[in-house]
């Protein structure tokens, strides 16, 4: 539980590292943050989950939650409530407050991956080559996505839009239904129906595991980072590529839009528009396996089992995508320029979700 600070070097490199927080007995493999970005939860190799303030003086663990049998890869806060998802096959559901376990979630047959929640349903990712969706109170099974042909990784959920979708328009035509987008070992993103769970679109070009996955604000723009060293942007309509944002040496492990952890020990932060290079986070002695962003700090988890705390100030806004760039695409669009000015520094606090519109959430994993 132990929280040491480390101040900023004194040599011509700006260190960015303000905080290391200790208390995991093996490395960290995720994070997530409350609504509020007061609590960070961190699910490590040691079976555990730990709760951390972030706001106060110096982070305190403030809560630990026992109970997998094995490692935890995937965790999020909704409301007062934890969820764990684990390597033991399950799903688990805790009280904040209290730290007990209220629900468990079985039926995946090999390791959980990955992890989302809208509030109503919980979306799965696991090893087994499928991704489920559960009830969010009872923990019942609901619906099964199948069609990858290798383990599924990351998750996204995007809300359809309760308008009217006009005739003719193909940008919007995807938008008046619910979606999930999965990311697989097969080298593939797809893109599915949540009501049939058919499979709507696939997105090829990487050449290994697709790892982690993240939006723009608005839902239209798909970044998926890959163990063949690379991200790449895509239209989530067309399933056209759009860029390829290079400079890991290592797999790309983690991302919030557009932040990223490798496996070359280092967390990179990138221009989303223009794919250039904007700062570089060097610090932790094994891979970087998550990342949040709040109130300017930048939170980073490690195989090395510490959490590192960062300086992301002085960043500018062209790390997402600006109010301009959205009139100059396309004038009519100005409703979902509103949503982006409103939302560009809002990355939700569940698995890297992206707020969209007054009650939607892209969640993102």
């Amino acid at each position: 539980m132990g929280c040491g600070a480390s101040k900023e070097g004194t040599g011509k490199k700006k260190n960015y590292l303000l905080e290391t927080l200790t208390g995991h007995d093996s490395g960290i493999n995720c994070m997530a943050l409350s609504e509020d970005g007061s609590v960070l939860a961190t699910g490590s190799e040691d079976k555990t989950a730990r709760l951390w303030s972030t706001k106060t003086a110096s982070c305190e663990c403030i809560g630990i939650l026992r109970g997998h049998e094995e490692y935890l890869n995937c965790i999020l806060i909704e409301d007062c409530f934890v969820l764990t998802g684990s390597a033991d096959k399950t799903v688990r559901k805790w009280d904040v407050a209290t730290c007990e376990c209220l629900v468990i979630m079985r039926g995946h047959t090999s390791v959980i991956y990955r992890m989302i929640s809208t509030g109503d349903f919980v979306f799965t990712s696991s090893y087994d080559r499928t991704a489920r969706c559960w009830d969010f109170d009872t923990g019942e099974c609901i619906r099964v996505f199948r069609g990858h042909k290798r383990g599924v990784y990351p998750l996204i959920f995007i809300p359809g839009d309760d308008d009217d979708v006009p005739e003719g328009n193909l940008d919007t035509v995807d938008s008046s239904k619910d979606m999930l987008i999965t990311g697989s070992a097969d080298f593939t993103a797809r893109t599915w129906n949540f009501e049939t769970g058919q499979c709507i679109k696939v997105f090829k070009g990487h050449t290994g595991a697709i790892t982690c996955m993240s939006t723009d604000s608005i839902g239209r723009t798909l970044f998926t980072g890959s163990t063949d060293q690379t991200i790449r942007s895509w239209n989530i309509v067309s399933g056209e590529q759009l860029k390829l944002f290079s400079g890991h040496q290592g797999s790309v492990i983690c991302m919030v839009v557009l932040y990223t952890g490798s496996g070359d020990s280092t967390c990179r932060c990138y221009d989303a528009n223009s794919a250039s290079l904007k700062r570089v986070y060097m610090g932790h002695e094994l891979t970087v396996t998550s990342l949040q962003v709040v109130d300017g700090k930048l939170f980073t988890g490690s195989y090395d089992g510490s959490v590192k705390v960062w300086d992301a100030t002085g960043i500018t806004d062209d790390t997402t995508f600006s109010k301009d760039e959205g009139k100059d695409k396309n004038k009519n669009k100005d409703n979902d320029v509103d949503r982006i000015d409103k939302h560009l520094e809002k990355v939700d606090r569940n698995q890297n979700g992206i707020s969209n519109g007054n009650a939607n959430k892209i969640m993102i994993d």
